[in-house]
């Protein structure tokens, strides 16, 4: 009866981290759950980093201790003179290449992939400021800002340190450009579920894309790069919305936040 307890618990919080894998959970141990082609492909990079890194440390640690047992001072009174060993040279040498051409194939393609940003749906600008961000549809002809709701202010369900007043929304199932600038110093526009992480750079265009998957979600992201006092204060909230909730949200937006009011 125990262990069945201990099994339903288990798949609880599996189930619980795939539900709201979209935001930071307490304890949370390895990457949170990827959403879209993007972030898949860095999550299974990583993974395979890690298998690979692992490996290799498991192998040095082996070796280290088989050298300390194997040649200590007792069992080898006069040391070995040997300086050259052209199969362990040749050994050292051919393996290390192959692991790195191993880790390159796959990281150039995620490097060329995300640099499609071509055929995407739609574009959004992005501009990091001390300390806030400012999202602009230019298609659309709307611009607004986006703050942090202060804690004593937040409502039951929102999270502290990550709801904003005026999150970015966007149609669920969209291919989405960013195009990211600075007005200040550097920021970072990170936001891990979707596998996106581009620096903000004043008189610099940057570029990056995601693929919202469908589905109507929140993804949570934060300024990872320091970038002073409110640093820790710049919190990032994509809502993600069926098409017919994202035309309604367009038409009030419209409304308040127009290129023309803004100026």
């Amino acid at each position: 009866m125990a262990m069945k307890r201990w099994m339903l618990g288990f798949c609880f919080i599996l189930l619980a981290g795939s539900a709201y894998g979209a935001v930071p959970e307490p304890w949370q141990i390895g990457l949170q759950p990827p959403a879209g082609s993007v972030a898949e492909k860095a999550n299974d990079l990583h993974n395979l980093l890690l298998v690979i890194t692992g490996a290799i440390c498991v192998l040095v640690l082996g070796l280290l201790v088989y050298i300390g047992v194997r040649f200590r001072a007792d069992r080898n009174p006069t040391p070995s003179k040997t300086t050259h060993n052209p199969i362990l040279e040749v050994v050292w040498t051919v393996i290390p290449v192959i692991i790195l051409v191993v880790i390159a194939v796959p990281s150039f393609r995620l490097l060329y992939y995300q640099d499609r940003t071509d055929a995407t749906d739609m574009t959004i600008k992005i501009t990091g400021a001390q300390w806030y961000w400012n999202y602009e549809y230019p298609d659309e002809g709307i611009a607004f800002d986006s703050y942090m709701i202060d804690e004593s202010e937040l409502a039951d369900g929102q999270k502290r340190l990550l709801d904003v007043d005026n999150p970015m929304v966007v149609p669920e199932g969209t291919r989405i450009k960013f195009l990211i600038v600075g007005v200040d110093v550097m920021h970072s526009f990170f936001v891990p579920s979707l596998g996106v992480q581009k620096y903000t750079v004043v008189g610099r265009t940057n570029e990056a894309w995601v693929d919202v998957p469908p589905g109507a979600k929140t993804y949570y992201g934060q300024c990872n790069q320091i970038c002073g006092t409110n640093h820790a204060y710049m919190p990032i909230v994509i809502e993600a919305v069926s098409e017919a909730d994202y035309q309604t949200w367009l038409a009030r937006a419209k409304q308040d936040f127009t290129l023309a009011s803004v100026q």
